[in-house]
């Protein structure tokens, strides 16, 4: 049986899912007929390779998949004996986060105040590859010996205390830190030692530290939205229990762990890529993007500690980030306030209950969806309502918030982690029009701190997120409680590093 044909001709419902092997084994795509077709044969391709892998238990197609690195960007990959890091990346646990201030939008409606604040924000927090503190005069300075608490203890009371990040935000994180697999920091603050010792790149290390309280480049960026609450009374009160203001201005992140979760994920790749070489193991459909370990084996366990360091990384990179925008918006607005509302990834493997067994679940490009009442949300203030997931579209056609619901359970507790581009890097920068790109952002009433806006980065680079969004609202996996309208975009032209 051509099983990629039997992919690409699929048709009906939302929700489908199609024969890999046998029908025991199938792949679980999300997306009406039109997203479907937006995937592309190689999507497929990658898709079967990903769920015919070693180990691999379930695999599922989110409607902004498209192309990744072995594993197709947008898919979730579960698996209870094996550990995967193309279905990770090398931007390890590269996030969403949303802070709510108390600023009405009315109050930014004016292109000078916008510019104010974005100039505050650029004296804080810089953009682009290789960037960090030394290219923004009032970021916070973070050396040697508080980088490496960073990475061994995530957003631990003394790192938050020293940055001057607010305690209560870490309760507000998807992990607000990761241990090793042992459950403690001792095993990676031995293993970043040894990094530092063995591998002579302290130096290095220690410059990537200095990236904290940055945004990188490629599809990383921070957003000034006014948020418009959900009619629906259910889920309108949803929004209010978590601190989302209806018609007030909120802040929305996305970024990940920088140049350091960067070189932890090459360092692994080429390491197990030498191992399996040395061994003479077949790569998954002979794709050394598909490399794996066993996730109780010493090469699996090095590489959930290095994943866990850049996991750190990101999470407080966020946080940081979360804090000097705030400083900037109360440079312009004495006394306003604000709060995190939630930070999630969508780049990390986490060990969850699925199907009866706990299963390292990777999120490549996917985001986690927890509904109301689920094991790991008892004994937060989620347990009751789910948590809060923030689903980035673009710039001109908004993003949103939305709340997971019981029929996310078919999907693995998963949603899509934005719209997924629909033309590639080299194809946008070579068909979409520069002039009409700028002048479509002018219509929409947003600004950017760029002079001309990327067009690798342009809402047409990205599929219609409406389409996007009906595809997860048809499967039953999740509900909008806020819609979020873009007023200031900040963004770096560089080449991405994500």
């Amino acid at each position: 049986m051509d099983t990629t044909h039997e992919m690409l001709s699929i048709t009906g419902p939302a929700t489908a899912t199609l024969p890999v092997g046998d029908a025991h084994s199938p792949i679980t795509v999300i997306g009406n007929q039109t997203i479907r077709e937006s995937f592309g044969g190689e999507t497929f391709r990658q898709a079967i390779n990903s769920r015919l892998a070693p180990g691999v238990s379930r695999v599922v197609l989110n409607p902004d998949a498209h192309v990744g690195y072995g594993a197709p960007v947008g898919c979730v990959m579960a698996s209870p004996t094996h550990i995967y890091p193309g279905p990770v990346g090398v931007d390890i646990k590269c996030s969403m986060s949303l802070l709510q201030t108390d600023v009405p939008a009315e109050e930014i409606a004016s292109h000078t105040v916008r510019r104010k604040l974005i100039q505050a924000i650029a004296k804080r927090v810089p953009t682009g590859p290789g960037r960090g503190q030394r290219h923004a005069p009032k970021s916070r300075r973070v050396d040697g010996s508080l980088g490496f608490r960073v990475a061994t203890e995530g957003a631990s009371k003394l790192v938050l205390k020293k940055l001057g990040i607010p305690k209560a935000w870490a309760d507000r994180c998807e992990d607000s830190h990761h241990t090793a697999p042992d459950g403690t920091a001792d095993t990676l603050a031995a293993r970043l030692e040894w990094m530092g010792r063995e591998r002579d790149k302290l130096n290095r290390i220690e410059s990537k530290y200095r990236q904290l309280g940055s945004y990188g480049g490629g599809n990383h960026f921070g957003e000034a939205e006014v948020v418009q609450l959900s009619q629906d009374p259910t889920y309108r009160a949803i929004a209010q229990q978590w601190g989302l203001r209806d018609g007030a201005v909120a802040f929305l992140s996305h970024c990940g762990s920088r140049g350091f979760g960067h070189d932890l994920a090459m360092n692994q790749f080429r390491s197990l890529k030498s191992s399996f070489q040395k061994q003479g193991l077949a790569f998954p459909a002979g794709d050394p993007q598909l490399v794996y370990a066993e996730a109780n084996s010493s090469e699996g366990q090095q590489y959930l500690c290095d994943m866990a360091m850049g996991a750190n990384f990101a999470t407080v990179n966020h946080l940081l980030i979360n804090a000097l925008v705030l400083e900037s918006f109360q440079d312009v607005f004495p006394g306003v306030r604000g709060e995190l509302i939630y930070f999630i990834s969508h780049n990390i493997a986490r060990q969850e209950p699925l199907d009866g067994q706990t299963q390292w679940v990777h999120r490549k490009g996917a985001t986690r969806a927890f509904p109301a009442g689920h094991s790991q949300l008892v004994g937060t203030e989620f347990e009751k309502t789910g948590h809060p997931i923030l689903l980035p579209g673009n710039p001109r056609d908004g993003s949103s918030v939305m709340v997971a619901l019981p029929g996310a359970s078919q999907s693995a507790f998963s949603v899509n982690h934005g719209a997924g581009r629909q033309m590639s890097r080299t194809k946008a920068k070579k068909h979409l029009s520069q002039t009409a790109i700028d002048q479509d952002l002018i219509d929409h009433d947003i600004i950017s701190n760029c002079r001309v806006f990327p067009r690798d980065e342009a809402p047409d680079a990205y599929k219609d997120f409406n389409q996007v969004m009906s595809s997860v609202t048809e499967a039953g996996l999740a509900a909008e409680v806020a819609s979020l309208k873009a007023k200031f975009v900040l963004k770096d032209g560089a080449p991405a590093d994500d």
